[in-house]
């Protein structure tokens, strides 16, 4: 198992901390010495999270705020509280998301669902958080992304799939654009001279209730995503599937606008390494294009 570095001192913001490796990440920084912020969408969820790992780590440093990445008004309000507390914040893990659900639905903005929760909401929660970031002594910013986004496009002709929508190809453009946001950041980073690492990572193939909290949106009871019938597929539990995750969150090796993810079989499962780079992300047009549309999206842009 992945050994976290020593994070005494250190202010992670973790979405999505309550189930998964959101919670699995939160456990474990927190046991490395991290005071973590658990963003969560349900803070009942999150208290009884919070419970759990404070049974496992009596230590640990934990605190839950309330974000609804499905919805602006609560990032923003969020980003605010959280500034207006004078909180320094180290570490920005971007690891929240909703996963194929079978019928297209919509965030509070009106945009599609996976597109809006899986990078739209991250997309704002970082151009809000940066100033403070950056005050940081060694800021970070961890993005999750995801296998598929080898298969992912960004529509520009059709972003929020109004036309025809497809559960699969929809979560992988919202994938592919958090990859892109992930790189960009990194390049901007670098073009202003600032002292901040922008990551990425991937879980391979794991297994979360990712899988069954998406697919089973708009339906009764429990449904499963077509992922989980592909049980020919090498698989790993979320303790492993976690590890590129807090690699790229925390760990002094992990560069900044690089990929990380399972290196074994199909790169579904494994130890942490560099993952590959569809080249599509790179391409100059595309990246400022969504950039823009992003900002023009969410009415947030870069600091001064």
């Amino acid at each position: 198992m992945y050994d976290v570095p020593d994070q005494t001192g250190k202010t992670f913001v973790i979405t999505g901390a309550n189930s998964g490796t959101g919670k699995e990440a939160t456990a474990r920084l927190a046991a490395a010495g991290a005071q973590v912020i658990m963003a969560v969408r349900t803070p009942e969820k999150g208290e009884q999270a919070k419970a759990e790992i404070l049974a496992q780590h009596p230590q640990a440093k934990l605190e839950i705020r309330r974000v609804d990445l499905a919805d602006l008004a609560s990032v923003r309000s969020f980003a605010d509280e959280l500034i207006a507390s004078g909180q320094p914040i180290d570490v920005l893990v971007n690891n929240a998301g909703v996963m194929t659900p079978p019928t297209r639905q919509t965030t509070a903005d009106g945009f599609e669902l996976q597109f809006g929760s899986n990078y739209l909401g991250p997309f704002a929660l970082t151009m809000l958080l940066l100033p403070t970031l950056l005050r940081a002594e060694q800021p970070r910013i961890a993005t999750m992304s995801s296998g598929v986004v080898w298969q992912g496009r960004i529509r520009f002709d059709d972003l929020q799939w109004k036309r025809r929508y497809r559960p699969m190809p929809a979560y992988a453009q919202s994938k592919l654009a958090d990859l892109m946001l992930a790189r960009e950041l990194d390049r901007i980073a670098r073009e202003r001279g600032w002292n901040l690492s922008s990551t990425a990572a991937h879980p391979g193939y794991t297994h979360t209730n990712l899988q069954t909290a998406g697919a089973s949106l708009g339906h009764d009871g429990q449904r499963r995503s077509l992922l989980t019938n592909l049980t020919f597929l090498p698989s790993q539990q979320v303790d492993t599937g976690t590890e590129p995750l807090l690699f790229a969150a925390a760990d002094a090796a992990a560069k900044s606008g690089e990929y990380y993810g399972p290196t074994g079989r199909f790169g579904l499962v494994g130890p942490t390494g560099r993952a590959r780079v569809p080249r599509r992300t790179g391409n100059p047009d595309t990246v400022r294009r969504l950039w823009a549309e992003s900002e023009r999206l969410t009415g947030t842009r870069l600091p001064d």
